[in-house]
């Protein structure tokens, strides 16, 4: 069995240098680092898939979403989970299909032949009854395109999915028994992302280039609030950066990613905010932090010494 081309529709030429990249992503709303960049570029010159941990909210995901539109691709998606297996992650038959297809055979067949019967079973094992999922379209490729690839959140998923996603990504193939090797031609875009519950087995991060991503410094999350929400005032992004790099220096239980940091702006931009004060910071930690604790040992006085450590160094100058 041979594998089949996944496709013969040729590929938006990928970004010539990591400066490129960055402008890209940049041109998409996506602020990323010069590592992030330089990693982003080697994956796509490569054909590597591009392996991303680090905390949820720092814009893991993001990317995948970002290079699809960037590179003009469909994006596949596969969400991890407990339990995740084949037919949920790259193929199953349509057996109430393939049921009708046989009772109609012995309704309007009659006494059938042996030929018959051979000619139904594999009709009814042909491509017009298979469900194709994420794994399986993205190595054959949609509508003549390969995709960009999300495996999302990875360390969600059971370590024997992970041994089977191992066996797809060494060459971009996949076993059908009753039809036989699909893939195998130009490996599509891949992006896993991992919040790090557990640790992925090293074989597999072996076959991907590796990044953490962490928290961005100050500068470059007011880039991403300029970018992603500007309707807020230069005074508010400033206030709203500067209060969650304070948070994230806190022993809380879950720090705040960027995407809080963009909810709880673009929630304070809802409610005409202009200047932070305590009060509103204290009907608004919901937005900000998930956990009940950590919003009661933010509230009230500590939220108030922050804000106001904030703006003392706010008015000294420029936020580092």
């Amino acid at each position: 069995m041979t594998a089949s081309p996944a496709t013969s529709v040729p590929d938006t030429p990928p970004p010539d240098s990591v400066d490129a990249v960055q402008a890209m992503l940049s041109a998409h709303d996506y602020i990323a680092d010069r590592a992030l960049a330089t990693c982003v570029f080697l994956a796509l010159r490569l054909g590597r898939p591009l392996f991303l941990e680090g905390e949820a909210g720092v814009g893991k995901t993001e990317i995948a979403k970002v290079l699809a539109r960037t590179l003009d691709r469909p994006l596949e998606r596969l969400q991890c989970y407990e339990g995740l297996d084949l037919a949920s992650a790259a193929y199953e038959w349509n057996y109430a299909r393939q049921m009708i297809e046989i009772r109609l055979a012995e309704a309007t067949g009659g006494t059938a032949s042996a030929a018959d019967r051979a000619r139904l079973g594999r009709d009814i094992f042909s491509d017009a009854f298979l469900v194709r999922r994420p794994l399986l379209r993205a190595v054959e490729g949609i509508d003549g395109t390969l995709p960009v690839l999300l495996v999302d959140e990875l360390d969600r998923a059971d370590e024997p999915f992970e041994a089977f996603l191992l066996e797809v990504l060494s060459d971009f193939t996949l076993t059908i028994p009753e039809l036989g090797v699909r893939g195998g031609g130009r490996p599509p875009v891949v992006v896993i992302t991992s919040n790090r519950t557990r640790e992925i087995h090293d074989a597999l991060k072996r076959r991907c280039l590796y990044h953490w991503v962490d928290y961005p410094d100050a500068e470059r999350e007011r880039a991403i609030l300029r970018a992603r929400a500007p309707g807020v005032g230069d005074r508010l992004t400033a206030q709203v950066v500067a209060f969650v790099q304070s948070l994230r220096a806190a022993d809380l239980f879950k720090l705040p990613g960027v995407a809080e940091t963009l909810d709880w702006a673009n929630a304070l931009m809802q409610l005409d905010v202009v200047d932070l004060d305590p009060a509103v910071i204290d009907d608004t930690l919901g937005v900000l932090l998930k956990y009940q604790d950590d919003i009661l040992r933010m509230r009230g006085s500590e939220a108030a010494q922050i804000l106001a450590q904030v703006k003392t160094d706010l008015a000294r100058g420029p936020a580092s």
